[in-house]
């Protein structure tokens, strides 16, 4: 019986071990991608302190922080992965998440809210990005202009 139970313990151990290294060898990528907009965004522009990190992955893919300048201003910074301009704008200048998802409530019938976050789409105009299901669990995306507040456009029925 303790054969038994030390085999299972061995095969439990390894089992785990090997899912933390894939898992940590998954994130890597993304870490590295977080470090280099980091040291982007504090070089480049007036972000002095990052709270929030996201990976955006449009036509081109984005790094977009959140943080505070040096008075202490919650700001967003969205950078492009390859070259592009980078764009900062401040949080109270532009629509909240909520605002953005309470005007998708509004116009469409979402049954379920997969994510919501900040992107560019053509042109560098920043934008939040709702990924959400209608019923018959259709996938939908709805584009909000971040500035304006108003409806982009949307894709449908994927």
């Amino acid at each position: 019986m303790k054969k038994i139970i030390i085999i299972f313990l061995i095969i439990l151990a390894v089992g785990l071990g090997s899912g933390i290294f894939v898992y940590l060898k998954a994130v890597e990528p993304v870490k590295a991608a977080e470090k280099k907009a980091i040291e982007v965004a504090l070089k480049e522009t007036r972000l002095k302190e990052v709270d929030d990190f996201q990976l955006y992955n449009g036509q081109e893919t984005y790094y977009v922080l959140k943080g505070k300048d040096k008075n202490g201003t919650a700001i967003y910074v969205w950078i492009p992965e390859k070259e592009g301009r980078i764009i900062v704008r401040n949080v109270k200048d532009g629509v909240s998440k909520q605002e953005a998802l309470n005007k998708l409530k509004v116009e469409k019938n979402p049954k379920e809210i997969i994510s919501i976050r900040l992107g560019i789409i053509e042109k560098n105009v920043p934008i939040w990005e709702i990924y959400y299901r209608t019923e018959g669990d259709l996938i939908n995306y709805y584009y909000v202009d971040f500035e304006t507040g108003k409806w982009l456009k949307n894709i449908e029925n994927l």
